[in-house]
């Protein structure tokens, strides 16, 4: 993925879509170097389930989730159960980092073609939780704001990890 949040042009959809790659991509710069056993590592002693692979893991079902699943009605296909909520977390300490990391730029690219021709206004096939259907310029400021958020995530866990700092 290319990292750059200058959009090609300066209409609404490219100004949104580059963000939001641009937060994409920086999830790749933040995985680099990192040892697969160190991607499994939970530093932060209250909460066990905070691994980068599992942010990484996590961020990528929930492409699946609020594009495939919520905005275009297909089947959830997410590692997620009743008895497991936060299965992506825990899946994802028994895959090799650079698998998570495929898996997540291929769903990203997914997405990526899936929404391309659809209209910023165009209503999701799913609910939110009050009931009223969301359209995609949400659904991609939402997915834009959870991945930068996560990224913050990212950059503490590498600093307590390894001590990487940096953009």
């Amino acid at each position: 993925m290319q990292r750059t949040d200058t959009p090609t042009s300066w209409d609404e959809r490219s100004t949104l879509t580059t963000f939001h790659d641009y937060a994409r991509a920086t999830v790749i710069h933040k995985c680099e170097g990192l040892a697969d056993e160190d991607a499994r590592k939970a530093p932060l002693a209250t909460s066990p389930l905070m691994t980068v692979a599992g942010v990484v893991n996590h961020l990528r079902w929930n492409e699946h989730w609020w594009f495939e699943v919520m905005f275009l009605g297909d089947e959830d296909r997410g590692p997620w159960t009743d008895e497991d909520p936060d299965a992506e977390f825990t899946v994802a300490l028994e895959v090799p980092l650079e698998r998570l990391l495929e898996e997540y730029e291929a769903q990203c690219a997914r997405v990526r073609e899936r929404i391309a021709g659809i209209d910023l206004d165009a209503l999701s096939k799913g609910k939110e939780s009050r009931g009223g259907h969301l359209t995609l310029r949400w659904v991609i400021g939402h997915m834009t704001e959870e991945t930068a958020r996560h990224n913050g995530h990212l950059d503490i866990l590498r600093e307590l990890i390894d001590g990487s700092t940096g953009a």
